[in-house]
Order: C-alpha cells, then structure tokens, then sequence
C-alpha cells in the first residue's frame, strides 16, 4: 500500500524517497568482483557496461560518444544541440567559457539559447552521425518529442542505429502547434530500437512501453547546481520510488504483453558508483549519466557541466556547474583541477584515489554487485533494500 500523508486538511500526498534515503542490504555470500557481469543488451545491441551519456553538447560530442563507445558505453548526441547547428562547436564553447570565465554567468545562458536558435543543418548532423558510425560503435541521437517527426528520416538515412525521443517529462502522445506525436504510431514505422523518456511514475511509464519503446528513462538529469526544473516548474522526481514505479510498470507490461522486455534508465541524481548501484537495485537496467562523465578530460565542456534543457529559449531549465562544485578532483583552483582532470577511462574503471565513489564507477558497481552476492545485474535488481530513519 503507498505511504499516505496529511499535507493539510483534505490534502495527501505520496511519501516518495531519494536514492540518498536508501541503503543497499547485502543477504547473500559473497563473492569475487571478478565474477561479476555488468553487461547489458538493449534490443540487438550489447553493452559491456551499464551507462550512458546524458545528450548535452557539454558532454557528449562525436569523439566523446566513440572514447565512450570504445570503453563499453553509450554516448548519446543531443540531435537538436551545437552539432547539429554549427561547424565549430569547439570555438563556440570556448566562446561560453570565456564568458563565464569573467564572471558572466548572468549571460552564459542567454548565449547558448542564441547559439540553439540557429538554424539546424542536417547535413552537421549527419557527418557527425557518420564519423561515429565509423568508428565502429553504437550511434545513439536524442530529438525532442516535437521535433522528431522532422528530424528522424535524415538520422535514419545517416545511419542512426538508436533513436532517444527525450524530453523533461514525456508522454505516449505529444500535443503541439501541429499534428500530435502519437508515439505508439511514430516508433511502429521505424526499424531503429526508440528509447523514450523522461518520466517520473508508473502510469506513465506503463503508456511509454505500450507504444512499442525499447526502453524507458526515468527522471530528466537533475543534479543540484546543474538542472533547475524543479525551481522552474516545481516538479521533482524522487529517483528511488520513480525507479521502483517504472520497474512495476515493466513488470506489469511483461505480464500483459507475454515476456515483451522493456528496459528502464534511470537519469537523475546519479553521480557516484554507489548511487549507480542503488538506481539499479530499485530496477533500473542502466543508468545515464551527465556530471559524473563531464570530469573526464576528453568531455567538451571541459570541466563544466549544463543539461540540454539549459538552452530552452523561453524556460530554461539548467545552469553551467563547474565539476569542482561537484566534488574535489584533488586542485585548489580551477587551473589545478583541469591539469588533474581525468581520462574518461580512468573515470569509468580507475584506478581512484578518491574515496567518495566520483572514479572508478564501473568498479564500484561491480564491488556492491559482489559484496550483496549477485553475478549480473537483472540479479542484483532484488537485493534487500533499507530506508534510512
């Protein structure tokens, strides 16, 4: 039964909790972290790890969505960001941070919505879709639900292997200017995998695999000083009862489809390898990431970190955050810490020397995986789970 609270006189509301109000509970024997699986497929495709890169142009380029390809990820392109609008995204970047650098924080927003309202080039999009096709490793683009419908036939063409319809909050049919997304119709004429999302509880969760979605993402990147959607609009996902809600509704869907597998990606206050293990002990399969990953050298922003929602050009929902706001990576100064920053490798399999679970990711999964007893990761979904008084 949900836990009910009086809010006021005639007024309940749902106790939901945070990936920070619980603890994993081992039960089992151990074992060796050797003997651990984090492997995941996502329809025909095989991952060697769990994770994915959030789509902001702060994290994710070509060459960061192949280094993350290479080492076993998913590296997701914002379709609709500066890839798809510039030739030289790079110095556009450095544009934002020289801004920044002196103090412009006030105006570092309106100059990423100046640089999103140029006009989108499908032919930037399709060569940075090619060069990552190239490579040799899963190409994964991310299009609003309002403009999918647009923008799919040209990534198609480029040779998209999957589709993310993301947006802050998603639902199974897009109401806008023009003709409705209805995405049960939309994902039944593609032959690419759809992962669709963000959402925050069972129902609608549920409407998002029966339209046919591969996958479903829970939540929409929030991390304190990055994403601002819960100042802006108020609404908040509490990740650890968002992610149990969709873990339902997955199983619900199993039942009613016959064994039809719809897997869920938590995207929200994930940072250290230690929530990564709680995001997939509540039931997520795979969790995306966006300032955990932005430390590593090779991230476009180079130590800075804004979610996608950032550049909205009427309601912006994001801020720039600096990743040694986030946690230490051993500088006094911003100098100090870009000379340190991280190989992505390093951020994903170490080795750390930094005991609060912001290296080393992967290793930290597979050590809570190892010390609650569990091979692989649909195992370690049933581990015993406690909430902190």
């Amino acid at each position: 039964m949900r836990d009910m609270v009086e809010i006021g006189m005639g007024r309940t509301a749902r106790r939901t909790y945070e990936l920070d109000d619980i603890d994993i509970v081992p039960s089992r024997r151990t074992r060796s972290s050797k003997q651990v699986s984090v492997g995941w497929q996502l329809d025909a495709y095989r991952f060697e790890i769990p994770l994915l890169a959030h789509p902001t142009d702060a994290l994710v380029s070509p060459e960061f969505a192949i280094e993350l390809g290479r080492l076993g990820g998913l590296g997701v392109i914002n379709g609709e960001g500066l890839w798809a609008r510039h030739a030289d995204v790079s110095a556009k970047i450095d544009q934002l941070l020289e801004l920044v650098a002196k103090g412009g924080y006030g105006h570092a927003i309106g100059l990423l919505q100046e640089l999103h309202a140029a006009p989108m080039q499908p032919d930037l999009l399709a060569a940075a879709v090619a060069q990552v096709r190239a490579a040799g490793v899963t190409v994964a683009v991310r299009v609003s639900p309002q403009n999918a419908r647009a923008l799919t036939p040209a990534l198609l063409q480029a040779g998209v292997d999957l589709l993310v319809v993301h947006g802050t909050i998603i639902s199974a049919e897009h109401v806008g200017d023009g003709e409705p997304l209805n995405l049960k119709t939309f994902i039944a004429e593609l032959d690419v995998p759809v992962v669709a999302g963000g959402v925050s509880d069972h129902r609608t969760a549920l409407h998002l695999m029966r339209t046919g979605a591969a996958g479903v993402i829970v939540g929409y990147g929030s991390y304190p000083g990055a994403t601002t959607t819960g100042e802006v609009l108020g609404i908040g996902v509490p990740m650890a009862t968002a992610i149990a809600d969709a873990a339902a509704a997955r199983r619900d869907y199993l039942d009613e489809t016959g064994g039809r597998y719809v897997h869920v990606i938590a995207d929200g206050d994930l940072s250290t390898s230690g929530q990564i293990a709680k995001a997939i002990a509540c039931g997520a399969d795979a969790a995306m990431l966006g300032v955990s990953l932005a430390a590593a050298d090779s991230a476009p922003g180079r130590g800075w970190y804004w979610p996608s929602a950032a550049a909205h050009p009427s309601v912006p929902r994001g801020s720039l955050l600096h990743v040694d706001d986030a946690w230490d990576l051993g500088g006094d100064t911003d100098e100090a810490a870009d000379s340190v920053r991280p190989s992505l490798e390093r951020v994903l399999y170490g080795p750390s020397d930094d005991p609060f679970g912001s290296l080393n990711l992967v290793g930290g999964l597979r050590r809570s995986m190892a010390k609650a007893g569990y091979s692989d990761l649909k195992e370690f979904q049933r581990v015993g789970l406690s909430v902190r008084a």
